[in-house]
């Protein structure tokens, strides 16, 4: 129940979010894109979502040691939920919620003007462009430009 709280509770902040981007001059802001959650059982959560929910699974990213580190699994073409395992520094539950831009050094750029709690820009494992943000309340917001080679946008190409 908690669970479904949580995923209720983000897409209701994506949506507020996406909403009231739209209104500012936030410009080069695309939308959200994901909202994260750690869970403490991956495989029975991916089951859970693609079966239950109908998500398909949209890709999935592994360490060097092979091991799952996330797995995203798609609600639309642009809104996908990422399912991370939890552990000691990641416990079950919320962890994030991702927003696309047009070009990351710039969202941050701005952000960092405007006195936000930005980290530095990075190519993640999926090739997406990432910084982060955290604000006040210790929430992340991750900022996400979206390359052609990013599992993001393979998937949303492939989307039908």
């Amino acid at each position: 129940m908690r669970s479904v709280f949580l995923f209720v509770m983000g897409l209701a902040v994506g949506l507020a979010v996406e909403s009231g981007l739209a209104q500012t001059q936030n410009r080069g802001i695309v939308g959200l894109n994901h909202v994260a959650l750690s869970v403490p059982n991956l495989d029975a959560a991916v089951t859970y979502y693609t079966k239950t929910m109908g998500f398909p699974e949209a890709f999935r990213s592994r360490d060097d040691k092979g091991q799952v580190t996330l797995v995203y699994v798609q609600i639309s073409r642009d809104t996908f939920i990422e399912l991370q395992p939890a552990n000691a520094q990641r416990p079950a539950g919320f962890n994030h919620f991702g927003v696309v831009v047009q070009n990351v050094k710039n969202a941050a750029d701005m952000f960092k003007q405007r006195g936000a709690n930005v980290g530095d820009v990075r190519v993640s494992a999926t090739k997406a462009i990432l910084s982060n943000i955290t604000d006040p309340n210790g929430i992340r917001i991750e900022l996400a430009e979206l390359t052609p080679d990013s599992e993001h946008r393979k998937a949303m190409d492939r989307w039908k």
